[in-house]
């Protein structure tokens, strides 16, 4: 049996296992939906996978209003006892518009650094030379059944090269997660990747997403670029949401 054989063959028996066990994702895609929580909501996002580890923090201080940070270190080498850097991100985001079901609507991000899937062509010392904007836009279908998320944007890393000139791109990620039996488990597939100055090489992600509750999402993906040259391979990854720890004048407008 070679080596292909036997990684389909793993990752279908995970599939059912995990099947079997009836869960799911977290926030390891590297899509967004629209949605910024309510005010004095905390979020933690902790993610473990064979390219990188993930920890993520955000906090809604303002109605519409998220801010985050993150941090990742990466192992490229596939060995486990050593790790190949670290990196990291700052970013805000505004929902701009939500639909009066609370199923859709449009967002806008923007901020500084790189997640590891846009980090193949721009490398750990330009990822803070980096700013980036992007628009999240949630398309709800079948009565909520399947959910859809665009995000178009673009990118400038400044003094990139051996020219030190700004390098533009435009970046595209699409998320669609499907609901087959209830609101709390979904199957995920996205696609991601760059254009232009800096190209991006597409990558796809697919997994299960599970949310048993309003205080916690559990995930397990599987991802990879088109070429089968690298990608994020198996992650696993939690989203824990905390109460609110404060509300403001119009905290409930979100």
């Amino acid at each position: 049996m070679t080596y292909r054989s036997i990684k389909i063959t793993g990752l279908i028996i995970l599939w059912l296992a995990v099947l079997a066990w009836n869960p799911a994702n977290a926030q390891q895609f590297n899509s967004d939906n629209y949605l910024s929580k309510p005010v004095g909501v905390a979020t933690v996002i902790l993610t473990a996978g064979q390219r990188n580890e993930m920890l993520m923090t955000t906090f809604s201080l303002l109605p519409r209003w998220e801010f985050t940070t993150a941090v990742y270190v990466f192992n490229k080498d596939d060995e486990p006892a050593t790790d190949d850097g670290y990196s990291g991100t700052f970013y805000f985001k505004y929902m701009l518009y939500e639909n009066a079901a609370k199923t859709g609507g449009v967002a806008f991000k923007g901020g500084t650094g790189l997640d590891p899937g846009y980090m193949s062509s721009v490398g750990l010392e330009d990822a803070f030379r980096t700013y980036w904007v992007n628009s999240p836009i949630t398309l709800p279908f079948f009565q909520n059944r399947l959910s859809l998320d665009l995000m178009p944007g673009a990118s400038c890393t400044l003094d990139y090269g051996t020219d030190d000139k700004p390098a533009w791109a435009f970046t595209y990620s699409t998320r669609l997660a499907w609901y087959p039996t209830s609101p709390t488990l979904a199957i995920v597939g996205e696609v991601f990747g760059g254009e232009g100055d800096v190209d991006t090489k597409p990558e796809y992600k697919t997994g299960l997403r599970w949310e048993p509750n309003q205080y916690a999402v559990f995930a397990i993906t599987y991802g990879q670029e088109f070429d089968g040259e690298a990608g994020a391979k198996f992650e696993i990854g939690m989203m824990l949401f905390t109460p609110p720890f404060f509300c403001i004048s119009g905290c409930n407008s979100n």
